[in-house]
């Protein structure tokens, strides 16, 4: 069982993929950190150094390494099924789960963290929730291809557990 978990950064894709690992006893993976690993910098260096293009290809290369694996749960980083035809590919090789929470709910947990994500580190804390709107509409399209929708109320491990059971 491959699973991809997509949406808006901040909403739960790191946490719930190490929950749905430990439950499930597979590997439990963040894109991100792979991408840091790999690269042996934050992303908000690679960024910085390197552009948004470069870590967009960097991403979709290590999105790809996981079509050698057989069983684990993905947090794809937040743009992940934006470029590259990732959403494509994941839809492909497993199930996608799109983890949905309300604007104001993201807003509260990605200001305390804003220096660590560089597309949000130089907003103002007024300027965040105007950003994350504008980029949920461009990406939404992307998301909405995913197998699975999850808002925030249905957002939890039961239900989750139940869509995976569904294609064991």
């Amino acid at each position: 069982m491959k699973i991809f978990l997509v949406g808006m950064m901040g909403t739960g894709k790191s946490h719930w993929s190490k929950i749905l690992s430990k439950k499930l006893k597979c590997g439990g993976y963040d894109l991100d950190h792979l991408i840091e690993m790999n690269e042996e910098k934050t992303i908000a260096e690679i960024f910085e150094q390197d552009g948004e293009d470069y870590f967009r290809k960097v991403e979709a290369k290590v999105l790809r390494w996981f079509g050698e694996k057989k069983t684990y749960v993905l947090a794809t980083g937040g743009g992940v099924p934006c470029y590259h035809d990732n959403m494509d590919w994941m839809n492909k090789q497993g199930i996608t789960i799109w983890i949905d929470s309300p604007i104001e709910e993201i807003v509260e947990r990605l200001t305390p963290e804003k220096a660590h994500r560089p597309l949000i580190k130089d907003l103002s804390d007024a300027q965040l929730a105007d950003f994350l709107r504008k980029k949920l509409a461009d990406r939404e399209a992307y998301y909405k291809k995913a197998t699975y929708h999850l808002k925030e109320a249905e957002i939890n491990e039961k239900n989750i557990l139940k869509i995976i059971k569904e294609h064991a």
